[in-house]
């Protein structure tokens, strides 16, 4: 068997969920979503999974790293840094169950995990990794002069015989202007072998096209294997000229879905779990389907690990 490794690149924040006078902490991440979902899924001899961010020295991030270290996910190349903390949200929910995101990020830890001391020791490992993941959002966190330093290195490691995985994960409010967001998005397809594409975030970011355009958009950026995620509806994977593969979603009803925070994290997690290892793109999307319907018939990003489908 042959032993292979990811590393997932991101942001975990502090989560606060406030419901009237109640508040509940925990900890949220599209990256660290995927992360840990990927690492229950697969055996660690054959693919094991490390999170790559920084975090400050506070007893928040303690709890962070505790927590992955428990899910199997490797924890080594985390930076603490002296004078950052991780960033922090709040989710407050209304009388009709509506939530609504407040997010205080602007110097959180994360961003600056390309400038820190062992930033340079931390790029020539991750360099000579297989398979590199990253977000939207991983993009959109990073000062400029750091994006360049991330495309150097997702160029070396695709150089060095890794491949590079992207999740379209757009979120407007984090980009100057949508400009600014197209023209990074573009570098980055530019150096992604498999790309996942929320239909909704695409036409957001790009523009309403049809589904054709979008393929064709990307596969020409130079992305091999496209993975369109359309929520209930079935899923789309374009691998190279083939002929486009349809694999429907799990049918719920309505009552049993109770929260759907990270379906499209832990799809892209069930994918991954069974692409990496050998399986066909079918089977990597029923997978994928199958992780995400479990994780939306719970409260939370992060089931539990009892919760998890067979």
């Amino acid at each position: 068997m042959t032993h292979k490794k990811i590393a997932v690149i991101g942001e975990c924040m502090i989560e606060l969920s406030e419901k009237g006078e109640s508040i509940k902490r925990g900890f949220g991440g599209d990256t660290l979503n995927t992360a840990v979902y990927l690492a229950r899924q697969v055996d660690k001899a054959q693919l094991s999974v490390d999170y790559v961010t920084a975090l400050g020295i506070d007893s928040f991030s303690d709890q962070m790293i505790a927590a992955w270290q428990q899910e199997k996910v490797d924890t080594r190349l985390i930076q603490r840094l002296e004078n950052k903390m991780p960033g922090l949200y709040v989710i407050e929910t209304d009388d009709k169950g509506e939530r609504t995101f407040w997010y205080w990020r602007s110097d959180a830890a994360a961003r600056y995990w390309l400038d820190g001391p062992q930033s340079a020791a931390i790029v020539d490992e991750l360099a000579h990794y297989d398979y590199l993941y990253l977000s939207g959002i991983s993009l959109a966190i990073l000062p400029a002069s750091s994006r360049e330093k991330l495309m150097a290195l997702l160029d070396r490691c695709r150089a060095n015989g890794g491949q590079v995985i992207f999740d379209n994960n757009y979120r407007p409010r984090l980009w100057a202007d949508q400009a600014s967001a197209q023209q990074a998005y573009s570098a980055m397809l530019q150096r992604t072998d498999i790309a996942f594409l929320t239909l909704d975030d695409e036409q957001l970011l790009w523009g309403e096209h049809p589904l054709s355009a979008v393929i064709e958009r990307t596969r020409a950026a130079g992305a091999s294997e496209i993975v369109i995620k359309r929520g209930a509806d079935a899923c789309l994977i374009a691998i190279g000229d083939d002929a486009l593969i349809e694999v429907p979603a799990v049918r719920l009803d309505t009552a049993r879905i109770i929260d759907t925070t990270a379906a499209g994290d832990s799809f892209s997690a069930g994918y991954l779990s069974q692409r990496l290892t050998g399986g066909s793109p079918q089977a990597a999307a029923a997978r994928g389907h199958l992780t995400a319907s479990t994780v939306i018939q719970h409260r939370g990003a992060i089931i539990p690990l009892s919760a998890m489908p067979a």
